[in-house]
């Protein structure tokens, strides 16, 4: 296993962090990427792993990005993001631009760019992170829930594209994580941020990062297709038991 690079996009907080953390401790050479860049630095200083800036947004970016990484074998598309929860009648358009963006084009683009290397290592592995609102929909939420959508029917595309290539395809489904992916929702408003997960046990980023390395290290012929995951509390998107 320590002859094996894993990729992590967004890996600057949260999932992405969890997961890079997770990776280097199984014996993985992790290779980070994300806008803030200082606490990337660190992060990979931390794990003897390597740093670069990445904007999954920016075709620019991506490919510069991918042209610094001579190997892949595991790639964790990870960055994302939601913006807002206004009902369909109000959308605003720019949020949802930018969730697509994100969320849809921005694990197009890392999947097309290290797919070529994936193959090449004999053994790869395309992990990304959606949602249990790639399969749910709530009031307020259809931006998001459109762009996780479409990133699973892209990613599960994917799985039957590369049907006989020696590429496994896993996407991880969580419901509620309590990182600030909330308060990146509502921009910054971190009460309102909070008030998403009061009353229940939400799950942590580390919670999430375990099975993504598990997925990760399993044998070369087992694929874990898709792996939904939720606090016990909660039943969907919109379904939550909180005292």
């Amino acid at each position: 296993m320590t002859n094996r690079t894993a990729v992590i996009t967004g890996a600057s907080a949260g999932i992405g962090e969890a997961t890079a953390r997770a990776l280097a401790a199984s014996g993985f050479h992790v290779v980070l990427g994300a806008r803030r860049l200082d606490r990337l630095e660190q992060l990979a200083a931390d794990l003897s792993g390597i740093a670069h800036f990445l904007d999954v947004t920016d075709p620019a970016s991506v490919a510069e990005f991918a042209q610094r990484i001579p190997e892949c074998h595991v790639l964790v598309n990870n960055a994302g993001g939601a913006r807002g929860l206004e009902r369909v009648a109000d959308a605003d358009e720019g949020h949802w631009r930018w969730m697509w963006e994100v969320n849809v084009l921005g694990t197009l683009r890392m999947t097309k760019a290290l797919l070529p290397k994936l193959i090449e290592s004999g053994d790869g592995h395309v992990i990304t992170v959606t949602s249990i609102a790639a399969h749910d929909v709530y009031d307020g939420g259809s931006g998001y829930t459109s762009a996780k959508h479409a990133q699973s029917a892209l990613h599960r595309t994917l799985r039957s594209e590369l049907l006989g290539d020696p590429v496994r395809i896993t996407e991880i489904m969580p419901g509620l994580v309590e990182t600030d992916f909330s308060a990146n929702r509502f921009d910054g408003d971190t009460e309102r941020a909070a008030a998403v997960y009061q009353g229940l046990t939400p799950l942590t980023a580390q919670d999430v990062a375990e099975v993504i390395n598990f997925a990760a290290t399993r044998p070369s012929h087992v694929n874990l297709d898709t792996i939904v995951m939720k606090p016990r509390d909660q039943y969907s998107g919109s379904r939550a038991h909180r005292v």
